[in-house]
């Protein structure tokens, strides 16, 4: 008697590819690598200026953010003294140090140049948000820190004040996590900044303070503070640029899925359309240019960058594993009385399955748990199961009116 366990298993491995260079035609890989690119123009890039000074943790906030060691995070370019900006596909990264002391010229005036500086450089490059930070010991922001801040706000730049290396307590008995006393009161000084002479109210037209750590202050854990960075900095994003920040930063995989699974409705339906007359198995090769082209758009939301990372022919190897014919010939086999024609339900379910599959493998190559180098050798993994195509071939009678 079989077990509940192998069962699995066998419907498993009736999904995956069976003798491909004898059964499946060869696989264009020009529709993902088509789409991949056009997904990448139509995202943009998403450019954060941080400015602060040296040690104050900029780059291992970039990298607890973003998953990028900003001086690897692709071209650096000295464009000034005071300001390096990095960048890759999606994320541009304006590096500009806090103000020089001993320079002849006033903090905004300097800044201003540098803003200038930048405002000159391409459309892709300007910036969308800013974080200033500053060390959470400091117990007052300086003359020089409100001036750069006032300049910013007068450039229409969104200002988060964040505060880095927070030094975070956890209570031992409720468990909560709070700050040390005198890290509380410059936040309440944040909070309504007066004048330390006159006591006079100061404006400095930040949007948000956020506190936060990369670490535990034994240099362990995820730190804190981030995602709550993240949400704030989405949300002052422009309209335009929402996505391309999505993309960019690698804390929050929900918005990186209601991304992509729009992407696999729009391939499951013309998928569907392709065989609204059934087609042949062996003809179900129609469908790999629909299903890489939806792989392709979905490794650009998961910055992937598949082209660079495979070696040569792997990108096609792999679309005859996990598209068209070899999915299909696998899935009938299961089906008592199925023939040997794909329709039009076939089809959706099929590909919109494959999509939930490709989702899930680019999630784990997009947060380190997965080598990209193994990704053909590994799709078993997250192929379309039996039961996962009849869930679609289900989800889409029920969406029928």
């Amino acid at each position: 008697m079989t077990s509940g366990n192998e069962k699995k298993e066998n419907t498993k491995m009736a999904m995956e590819p069976e003798d491909h260079a004898a059964n499946a035609p060869d696989i264009d890989d020009q529709p993902f690598l088509e789409a991949n690119a056009q997904a990448k123009s139509r995202y943009g890039r998403f450019n954060l200026a941080i400015i602060g000074d040296s040690g104050v943790g900029k780059s291992s906030l970039v990298n607890a953010v973003f998953g990028r060691d900003w001086a690897h995070v692709g071209k650096g370019l000295p464009v000034t003294r005071g300001v390096q900006y990095y960048h890759d596909d999606s994320l541009g990264i304006w590096d500009i140090e806090g103000f020089e002391i001993g320079s002849p010229m006033p903090p905004a005036e300097q800044l201003r140049a540098h803003l200038k500086t930048i405002s000159e450089r391409p459309a892709n490059q300007q910036i969308s948000v800013v974080w200033y930070c500053v060390h959470s010991s400091s117990d007052r922001l300086t003359s020089a820190a409100i001036a750069m801040i006032r300049e910013l706000d007068a450039a229409g730049l969104p200002v988060i004040l964040v505060l880095t290396k927070v030094d975070w307590v956890k209570n031992p008995i409720t468990g909560k996590r709070a700050v040390t006393k005198d890290l509380e009161e410059f936040v309440s000084w944040l909070e309504s900044p007066t004048d330390g002479k006159t006591k006079q109210p100061i404006v400095i037209p930040y949007e948000r303070v956020i506190l936060t750590s990369n670490r535990d202050r034994h240099g362990k854990g995820k730190g804190h503070g981030l995602g709550e960075l993240v949400a704030e900095t989405l949300t002052l994003s422009p309209e335009d640029e929402k996505d391309a920040f999505r993309i960019a930063q690698r804390l929050n995989l929900p918005w990186k899925r209601e991304m992509a699974r729009p992407v696999i409705a729009v391939a499951a339906s013309a998928a569907a359309a392709a065989a609204a007359i059934p087609v042949p198995v062996a003809d179900a090769a129609i469908l790999a240019p629909i299903q890489l082209t939806m792989m392709g758009r979905i490794a650009a939301i998961y910055d992937l960058e598949l082209k660079s990372m495979l070696s040569p022919g792997a990108l096609a190897q792999l679309g005859v594993q996990i598209t068209g014919q070899a999915l299909a010939r696998s899935f009938l086999k299961l089906i008592p009385g199925a023939g040997s024609v794909i329709g039009a339900g076939v089809a959706f379910a099929l590909t919109a399955a494959t999509g939930e599959g490709w989702l899930r493998l680019c999630e784990q190559v997009h947060t380190g748990k997965l080598d990209l180098a193994k990704i053909a050798e590994t799709w078993g993994r997250y192929a379309p199961s039996f039961l996962d195509v009849i869930r679609k071939m289900t989800e889409q009678r029920i969406a029928k009116p």
